[in-house]
């Protein structure tokens, strides 16, 4: 009784509250490197629905800042939250091709520049998400802007 009791609440825990991956990749480098273990807080931003890709009901939304979990192209993303809606972006063309949001100076290659240079600020219910290790990330500066509906966790590291 006590095992199948034990079984169901690590199966809800799992499934609602928190979840323990391992990093596969650079992009969150230095940070998070790859190897490392995180746990995913799912209820810092609402309920995640079971089994899917976005939140069934909301109560919070990512501070800058924050080292977020959500899905792109059917994978498991961990990002840092670098702009929330409402936050200005500027450009530099120049040369370098650089984003600056608030204090953060962000390189772009040419194909994200013009990608997303005419995205003046973040738009409502969206946030721009970027990995620490801007040369190896792929992230909003290549698909775009992230929908808050679409954050699962909060990242913490173990």
């Amino acid at each position: 009784m006590f095992l199948v009791l034990g079984l169901i609440v690590g199966i809800l825990l799992k499934l609602f509250v928190f979840d323990i991956l391992v990093v596969e990749g650079t992009s969150m480098e230095p940070a998070i490197t790859e190897g490392n273990k995180i746990c995913a807080f799912k209820l810092a931003y609402g309920i995640v629905k079971p089994f899917g890709d976005e939140l069934l009901i909301q109560w919070a939304e990512p501070k800058v800042g924050d080292i977020i979990l959500y899905f792109y192209n059917n994978r498991a993303v961990i990002k840092r939250c670098v702009a929330v809606a409402g936050m200005s972006l500027d450009f530099s063309d120049d040369s370098e091709y650089t984003l600056f949001v608030g204090e953060n100076k962000i390189s772009l290659s040419e194909s994200q520049y013009q990608r997303i240079k005419y995205s003046s600020y973040v738009p409502e219910g969206m946030i721009l998400a970027i990995g620490d290790n801007y040369s190896e990330s792929i992230d909003s500066r290549d698909y775009g802007f992230v929908s808050t509906k679409n954050i699962l966790a909060k990242v913490m590291g173990l």
